[in-house]
C-alpha cells in the first residue's frame, strides 16, 4: 500500500484537553525560545469538539498556568459554580438532601466553572491553530507507526472511501503517515491506540487494570424559572442498589440550560442492568423531573470514562511516545473530575518533548522517562495520591460505606490515609450469570422526560458511511450467541447506550448477533465491559460518529 507521508516534529493524538493543551504548551514554549517547531494534531472528529462528552464542571488549574489571561481571551467559562447540593434519593419519590458538612471537602465545587467542555475545546483549538499548530480533524489514526528497532515514529490514519466488503469506491483515498521524533497520545478514555501500546510495550506491568464507567448526558432547554445559574446537583441511591456504584447529576449552565447525565461504574454484576435506561427512570424522581418538566431535550451523547486513579495509571513513556490525560487515565474519581489534570498532563509531556527537541538527532532521548519523574512530581500526583482510596472504597464496601470511608479520609484524614486499596479484578469478570440474577423491570419512556434509544441516538448527530467496514471487531463472532447469550443474556444488548447491538430471532427461532455500527456513538463501552473480551472497537472512516454540538 501506498501512503504520503508528511513530517513534523510533533504528533499528537487527539484533540481533546489534553491534546490541545500540549500544542498550546508547545507552541508557547517554541515562541519564547524563538524556534520553529511544527506540530500536527489528528482528531478523528469531523470538527474540534465534535466528539467530546463531560459534565462538565471544570477546575481552572490547569488553564490557570496555560493562558492565565483566559478570562480576557474569552475562554467560554462564563458560568462560576454558586451552590453544592447532593441529593440521596431513597425511593422513587423521597429523597434526602445531604448537609454540606457530610460531604466530602474534595467534592466541593466552589471556584469550578459549569462549562461545555467541546467548546472549551474548541477555543483551545482555535488557541493551537494560532501558534502554527496544524489541525488535522476527520482524519482517524488507526496505527502506530515504528522504526526498525521499535522505537514509534507516528501514525497513520485510516484509508478513505473503502467499502463493507473491503474494495475501493469511487473516491477512495488512502491514509496519510504522521511521521514524528515524538508522538503524545491523548485519544481520551480507553484509546484504541493506547490500548496496542500498552500490550506492545507491557506499560501495564506494575498497576492495577483500569476501571471504567460509563457516562450518559443529555442537554435540556428548561424553563427559565426553573433556571438557576451556577447550581450543581449531584444524587446517589436510587436507582441503583448499594452494591452498583453510580450516581447522578444535573448542572445548571447558561442561557436557561441544564447539563444532566448519569454515570454508572461498569464493575456492575447484574447483566440486566442497563445503564441508558437507568438514566431515563432516574430524571423521573421527582427531584429532577421537577427541573425538567416545561423543557426540551436538545442533545444526548454517551462516553466511558476513567475511574482507577492512581493504582491504575500504566507507565507513561516508552521509546518514541508518551501517554497523556485520559489515554493513561488521570481522571479524578473523587472529584468527578478530569479536564483539568489531562491538561496538565499534556502541558507536561509538551515541555518533555520540547526539551528532547533541542538535543540534535543523534543525542535525542528514546525513551522520555523524565515525563514520568514530572508527573509524579506534580500536583496532579499529589490530587491523585489524596484521591486513591474513593473508587477501590467504593467496590470493595459498596456505596453507603463506601462514602463515609471518603468522608472519613477527606474530612478527617485530610487525604493522608495510611493505606492503599486496590481492585484487581477487570470490570469485564464482574458479571453474575443472568439465571442468578434479578431481573429488572423498566418502565417505558413517555416520550417528554425520559426517551428511547434511537430518538437519543437521533439528537446526538451520530452519522457513519454505511457502506464501509465494521468498526466492532469480533475475534470470535460465534461468542454472542454461543456463550454470552445462554450465559449472561447477551448484555451487549443493554451496556451499549446506542443500540448497536441485537439478539434477532429468525423465522426458524434461531437468535442471531446483529451489529448497528452505523449508530455507534464512540463510547467504547463494548470494548471494556464484553465479559470474554471479544469486542475490539477501532475508528471507524474519519469524520463519523457523532457530532456533538455544546456537549
Amino acid at each position: 500500500m501506498h501512503r504520503d507521508s508528511l513530517e513534523f516534529d510533533v504528533v499528537i493524538v487527539g484533540a481533546g484537553p489534553a491534546g490541545l493543551a500540549a500544542a498550546c504548551r508547545l507552541g508557547q514554549l517554541a515562541a519564547s525560545r524563538g524556534v520553529e517547531l511544527d506540530v500536527c494534531v489528528v482528531e478523528k472528529a469531523a470538527e474540534v469538539g465534535g466528539h467530546i462528552v463531560s459534565g462538565a464542571v471544570v477546575e481552572t488549574r490547569a488553564l490557570d498556568e496555560l493562558f492565565p489571561d483566559w478570562r480576557e481571551q474569552g475562554a467560554p467559562l462564563r458560568t462560576p459554580v454558586e451552590r453544592d447540593t447532593f441529593h440521596w434519593l431513597a425511593t422513587p419519590g423521597r429523597g434526602l438532601t445531604v448537609p454540606g458538612p457530610f460531604i466530602p471537602r474534595i467534592m466541593h465545587n466552589r471556584g469550578n466553572y459549569v462549562a461545555s467542555l467541546g467548546r472549551l475545546c474548541q477555543w483551545l483549538g482555535e488557541q493551537a491553530e494560532g501558534m502554527g499548530c496544524h489541525l488535522f480533524t476527520g482524519f482517524a489514526a488507526v496505527e502506530v507507526l515504528y522504526d526498525e528497532d521499535g522505537t514509534v515514529a507516528g501514525v497513520a490514519t485510516g484509508d478513505m472511501g473503502v467499502a463493507a466488503d473491503g474494495s475501493e469506491k469511487s473516491g477512495y483515498q488512502a491514509g496519510y503517515e504522521l511521521r514524528a521524533p515524538y508522538v503524545i497520545f491523548a485519544e481520551g478514555c480507553r484509546g484504541s491506540l493506547g490500548k496496542a501500546l500498552e500490550r506492545r510495550f507491557n506499560l501495564r506491568e506494575s498497576a492495577d487494570p483500569q476501571h471504567y464507567g460509563i457516562g450518559l448526558k443529555e442537554v435540556w432547554n428548561v424553563d427559565p424559572d426553573k433556571h438557576a445559574p451556577g447550581t450543581v446537583v449531584h444524587t446517589f441511591g436510587w436507582p441503583l442498589d448499594n452494591r452498583t456504584e453510580g450516581g447522578g447529576f444535573l448542572y445548571h449552565a447558561e442561557d436557561n440550560q441544564v447539563y444532566l447525565g448519569f454515570v454508572i461504574a461498569l464493575n456492575y454484576e447484574n447483566p440486566h442492568l442497563d445503564p441508558f435506561a437507568e438514566f431515563q427512570r432516574w430524571k423521573h424522581h421527582p427531584r429532577i423531573r421537577a427541573v425538567l418538566e416545561g423543557g426540551e431535550r436538545v442533545s444526548y451523547g454517551a462516553r466511558a470514562v476513567n475511574k482507577g486513579g492512581l493504582q491504575s495509571l500504566p507507565r507513561l513513556s516508552f521509546p518514541g511516545g508518551l501517554l497523556a490525560g485520559c489515554e493513561a487515565g488521570f481522571l479524578n474519581g473523587a472529584k468527578i473530575k478530569g479536564t483539568h489534570t489531562a491538561m496538565k498532563t499534556g502541558m507536561l509531556a509538551a515541555e518533555t518533548v520540547f526539551e528532547a527537541l533541542q538535543g540534535d538527532g543523534q543525542s535525542r532521548p528514546r525513551d522520555l522517562t523524565v515525563y514520568q519523574q514530572r508527573v509524579e512530581e506534580s500536583w496532579v500526583w499529589e490530587e491523585l495520591h489524596r484521591a486513591r482510596n474513593f473508587s477501590p472504597g467504593l467496590h470493595q464496601f459498596g456505596t453507603t460505606l463506601g462514602a463515609a470511608l471518603a468522608f472519613v479520609e477527606h474530612n478527617v484524614l485530610m487525604g493522608r490515609a495510611p493505606f492503599t486499596l486496590h481492585n484487581r479484578k477487570p470490570d469485564h469478570e464482574s458479571l453474575r450469570e443472568a439465571g442468578k440474577a434479578p431481573r429488572i423491570d423498566y418502565p417505558k419512556p413517555d416520550g417528554v422526560i425520559s426517551f428511547e434509544r434511537l430518538s437519543s441516538v437521533f439528537v446526538s448527530n451520530t452519522n457513519h458511511e454505511e457502506d464501509q467496514p465494521c468498526h466492532l471487531k469480533l475475534a470470535d463472532p460465534g461468542i454472542p450467541v454461543g456463550h454470552n447469550l445462554p450465559k449472561f443474556d447477551e448484555p451487549a444488548q443493554r451496556y451499549c447506550p446506542a443500540g448497536v447491538y441485537e439478539i434477532v430471532v429468525e423465522e426458524s427461532g434461531t437468535p442471531r448477533f446483529q451489529i448497528n455500527a452505523q449508530n455507534c456513538v464512540h463510547c467504547k463501552t463494548c470494548d471494556i465491559k464484553d465479559p470474554t473480551q471479544n469486542i475490539d472497537w477501532v475508528p471507524p472512516e474519519g469524520g463519523g460518529g457523532p457530532n456533538y454540538a455544546g456537549m
